[in-house]
């Protein structure tokens, strides 16, 4: 199966999390490989893992989330995308954050929904960015 969903940092920081049960079931209803998360999200997870005092309990929680979704690698593709869509965006006077925008071309490159609860997305035209907040 295809991916149709690719979850953002906050929400792959819910579900470790584990106390968000509307966030669970909705991911519960979906086929294995229906939801994804971008390799930039694993770097901002890792990255927060090691800023924490309980890295064991979290590394545990973040490898039982990564066995269950696959991680899309950046690639060229995505490179291209990233470039034209900051160009893009800051002709507009649009400016998000970095990972936000290298999260945003992984979704838009992948032809996939961005699940997210950051409302920094909702500065990316609609017909170029979907986004769902779960």
């Amino acid at each position: 199966m295809s991916p149709g969903y690719l979850l953002d940092t906050n929400v792959i920081s819910h579900i470790m999390q584990g106390r968000d049960a509307k966030l669970l079931t909705r991911l519960a209803k979906l086929q294995v490989g229906q939801a994804v998360i971008s390799s930039v999200t694993l770097a901002e997870i890792e990255y927060g893992i090691q800023r924490r005092s309980q890295s064991a309990k979290l590394r545990y929680a973040l490898d039982q989330v990564l066995v269950h979704m696959d991680v899309l690698p950046w690639d060229a593709k995505v490179a291209t995308c990233y470039g034209e869509l900051c160009h893009s965006l800051e002709m507009q006077g649009i400016s998000l954050s970095d990972f936000d925008m290298m999260i945003a071309a992984h979704a838009i490159a992948a032809k996939v929904t961005l699940v997210s609860r950051d409302k920094a997305f909702t500065h990316i035209p609609k017909q170029r960015l979907k986004v769902e907040i779960w």
